[in-house]
């Protein structure tokens, strides 16, 4: 049950995707439940799948505790869903005042420092590889142009990963 509620708690103080990576992070590795390996294997398995970002976490569910952890995976970042739709009901009543604008600015910010905790979480293993940050800036730079698909960058970055670390 404590398993369910660790991916629940991630993802309802989550904005989607992988700002959810630092609190399950933290969570499986300070119990054992997750090697660091999982999290890669799952983060690179959840971008080559068709769909979301978030099937990553069912992926290390099922990593970490098989079909039944892919399962309390599922069932835990379906939940908080439902209730976006409450609170977008909430909203549509209350976008009008005056200080949904700054309510709106300061999530905004939150999600921005999220993102930059993931790239740290995720670039942590390899910041003194000089080749680690290459291959990082370049694919960062070819995602930003938005001009080619994020497979052609991923499948790019593992080429010369590959080439470079073998």
């Amino acid at each position: 049950m404590i398993y369910f509620f660790l991916f629940f708690k991630a993802t309802i103080f989550s904005s989607g995707g992988f700002s959810n990576l630092p609190s399950l992070h933290q969570d499986l590795t300070a119990r054992a439940w997750a090697p660091e390996a999982d999290f890669g294997e799952s983060l690179s398995i959840g971008q080559v799948t068709p769909g979301p970002n978030g099937l990553w976490v069912i992926v290390l569910g099922y990593l970490s505790y098989g079909f039944l952890g892919a399962l309390l995976a599922l069932i835990a970042i379906t939940i908080p869903p439902f209730f976006v739709l409450l609170i977008a009901a909430i909203y549509t009543r209350l976008e009008h005042q005056r200080w949904i604008p700054g309510l709106m600015r300061g999530i905004s910010l939150a999600v921005v420092g999220t993102f930059l905790t993931v790239f740290w979480t995720i670039s942590k293993p390899s910041s003194g590889d000089w080749h680690s940050w290459l291959i990082c800036l370049v694919a960062f730079g070819m995602a930003f142009s938005r001009r080619i698909n994020i497979l052609i960058i991923l499948i790019i970055a593992a080429i010369a990963g590959f080439l470079l670390y073998r």
